[in-house]
């Protein structure tokens, strides 16, 4: 960004100052702790000579990898590199919804759990609560097997056949977490079409947007979803974006609509075959139900298009992610298997809470997990709904699902986590989460605080927590701990993933010693890797290939966009974007180390810092802080100027004078991506006291946090 519309130029980091030190150290507890017979991975020294093996000879070990998966026809080579651009099992034929429903089937295991679903509304109040639950209500609950999802999956893409669908197609999937969901994201892949699926908070406009990109012309909906007892109006949402296509003149065939929420009387809802325009409009249970439910799988080779993801940039438009089939289920399934220690016919029950729309959901709720074999939960809502009475905000859902269907493997976000430590610590432990036995993390950094409390009370201090680091474009992990093998750190992803060569460079290519900041690349493609931005070869080349080079060879190597360490076990702690770093008194600060810093106070539940002009520092520290309210009232403070001096100090004596806040910003809330990353971006806008805002704000959670941050500057 220019100086010219007040906020900080973004550097070009040479080295990053690290002033963030964590010397805690946890080792693996043995495994007949944890109710695990095995480990994949069972010591370091394991670990260590794999992943060896897996950079040295990559091919050999991807080979050896992509034995997991069912092929239809072998393949041949098991890479074609040139730089940037990777073919993987180069040859070979296979089918993602085979691999995670039909090969189980005809193994023998068709009635074996696959999917596991929770509604967020409570059905009609029992004389008896439910097992386990603190609430005297049914939840809503479904179970697939593996011969169900073959059924469904069958006559969902035989209706979609009937639309028009083909092998190549893009098809729109607009849908709750819903069972459906996961259904109509398999037939597609069942019959050879690539899905773009759209998180279900997202606005007209967004799905506009991504609809015209991908040039799809079917859109899988529903009425409506669930949301803290409120329906979120898909359906609704589908038609306004209809009329924005059509003024566009993108014309959309069908839309395919689940009847979930019922919240319009009949004579508002559509007929099956109703036009809207030029769109016809269909109901799930008339067009799919009644679908023959024999379809065989499509042969696909190795490097047709799995589906498109869309993310969000700084400006212009969101980007197409492309994922291809073999390389990203080979990576999906080997990463979710070593990640999690996932094991079929042992009593597993696997729950990533993220949702499908984004990748975590993807590939760790949808294709990894059935893989595996290994039954997948799915729940729809929000973790505060209902909410605990007396406490307006706050709920203990999650622990209640965890404690009623066993959850053995829980998977979700620093912010989460934060909010939950918010929201105080008696919820979590009204609950029996015995039966957890690992706990993972997901979405961006973890501060060393919000780990601890998640080791302390969620996972009773007998839980490994892996901290995973990974993106869109990397389809899976990249540097995660091994959940037996690999000690951990509060606040690292540790090593990198088997098959990852991951290093910290600086600009020139050059590797940093231990403990001085810079940029975190990887140097070998890895099957996992995403094959290019839907539409523009040049976004591609030039966001994640074309700044790093290796500097013997000039070979371009992937840039994360994130700034990362290592220290002196080579342990890898992302700093943040480097976007996002701050460059004061000409120290170069990652934004995690500083926030870390700030949570760390037992008044703070979040904090998010950005960098503001200087005339003598060149950037000042500028901190928005969000306080547990329950901590300020049994102390008996206020969010005042005492409270911002008390944290400034604590800052400085947590990592030092140079990163003390030159600002504290107290907010009720902090404005947050719906995967809930929080957005820096719009804060520096409001720290710099930019009234209009510019950014891609596509993926905000709530508009309105934004104009709270603007009203309390101005008080």
């Amino acid at each position: 960004m220019s100086q010219q519309s007040g906020t900080p130029e973004s550097p070009s980091p040479d080295a990053i100052s690290s002033i963030l030190v964590e010397n805690r150290v946890f080792r693996p507890a043995p495994a007949a702790s944890l109710g695990f017979t095995k480990w994949h991975i069972g010591s370091i020294e394991e670990y260590k000579a794999l992943h060896a093996y897996s950079v040295d000879d990559p091919e050999n070990f991807w080979r050896e990898e992509a034995q997991n998966l069912a092929w239809f026809r072998p393949f041949d080579t098991v890479l074609e590199w040139h730089a940037p651009d990777a073919k993987w099992f180069v040859g070979g034929q296979t089918n993602a919804c085979y691999n995670c429903v039909d090969r189980h089937v005809q193994a023998g295991h068709g009635d074996q759990t696959a999917l596991i679903w929770e509604g967020e509304p409570l059905g009609p109040r029992t004389s008896h609560p439910v097992e386990g639950s603190r609430y005297a209500a049914e939840p809503e609950v479904k179970s697939l097997t593996y011969r169900d999802l073959q059924i469904a999956t069958s006559k969902a893409a035989n209706a979609l056949k009937a639309l028009g669908v083909k092998k190549g197609d893009v098809v729109t999937i607009y849908m709750p977490m819903v069972p459906e969901l996961a259904v109509a994201i398999l037939a597609c892949t069942r019959i050879g079409a690539a899905h773009s699926v759209i998180f279900g908070g997202f606005a007209a406009h967004a799905i506009s947007e991504r609809v015209m990109d991908a040039h799809s012309r079917v859109i899988i909906t529903a009425d409506g979803g669930y949301r803290r007892g409120d329906v979120v109006p898909l359906l609704k949402n589908v038609e306004e974006a209809l009329d924005q296509l059509t003024n566009q003149g993108h014309i959309v065939n069908h839309v395919l609509t689940l009847r979930r929420t019922a919240h319009e009387p009949p004579s508002k809802r559509f007929r099956t075959g109703e036009k809207r325009g030029a769109t016809v409009l269909h109901w799930w249970h008339d067009a799919v139900d009644t679908a023959s439910d024999a379809c065989p799988c499509e042969p696909m080779d190795s490097e047709d298009m799995l589906f498109l993801l869309y993310t969000s940039g700084s400006t212009g438009k969101p980007k197409g992610i492309q994922h291809t089939t073999a390389g990203f289920l080979v990576h999906a399934q080997m990463t979710a298997r070593l990640a999690f220690n996932l094991m079929p016919d042992a009593g597993q029950v696997f729950w990533c809470s993220a949702d499908i729309g984004w990748v975590t959901g993807h590939t760790y709720v949808l294709y990894g997990i059935l893989m595996n074999r290994v039954p997948t939960l799915m729940y729809e809502g929000a973790p505060n709904f209902p909410a605990i009475e007396g406490r307006p905000g706050a709920g203990d859902r999650f622990w209640d699902i965890i404690a009623r269907h066993r959850v053995t493997q829980f998977y979700t976000a620093p912010t989460a986590i934060r909010t939950f430590m918010k929201w105080g610590d008696d919820l979590p432990a009204r609950h029996d989460l015995s039966s957890l036995r690992v706990l993972g993390t997901v979405g961006e950094p973890i501060n060393p605080e919000a780990w601890i409390w998640y080791h302390t009370h969620i996972g009773r201090t007998r839980c490994p927590i892996v901290d995973t680091y990974w993106q869109t474009e990397t389809g899976g992990h990249v540097c995660t701990p091994l959940p037996r093998a690999i000690p951990t750190k509060p606040g690292s992803c540790t090593l990198p993933m088997l098959g990852i060569d991951a290093a910290v460079v600086n600009e020139r290519g050059e590797e940093m010693p231990p403990n001085k900041g810079g940029l975190f690349c990887i140097r070998k493609p890895w099957p996992g890797m995403l094959r290019g931005v839907y539409g523009n070869r040049e976004r591609f080349v030039s966001n994640y290939w074309g700044r790093l080079k290796d500097p013997k060879t000039g070979m371009p190597w992937y840039f994360s966009a994130d700034g990362s360490r290592r220290d002196q076990d080579g342990y890898f702690w992302v700093m943040g974007r480097v976007d996002d770093v701050i460059k004061v008194s000409g120290h170069l600060l990652g934004t995690m180390e500083v926030e870390s810093a700030l949570v760390s106070h037992p008044a703070v539940a979040e904090a998010a810092v950005v960098g503001v002009p200087h005339e003598i520092k060149g950037n000042a520290i500028c901190a928005f802080v969000s306080l547990k309210t329950h901590w300020l009232k049994a102390h008996k403070r206020e969010p005042d100027a005492a409270l911002r001096a008390e944290l400034t100090a604590h800052v400085a004596h947590e990592v030092g004078a140079l990163a003390k806040p030159d600002q504290i910003r107290f907010a009720d809330g902090l404005p947050k991506t719906r995967s809930g990353k929080i957005m820096r971006r719009l804060l520096r806008d409001v720290a710099n006291g930019v009234e209009k805002i510019t950014q891609d704000t596509t993926t905000l959670e709530d508009f309105s946090v934004v104009a709270k941050l603007r009203e309390s500057d101005e008080e």
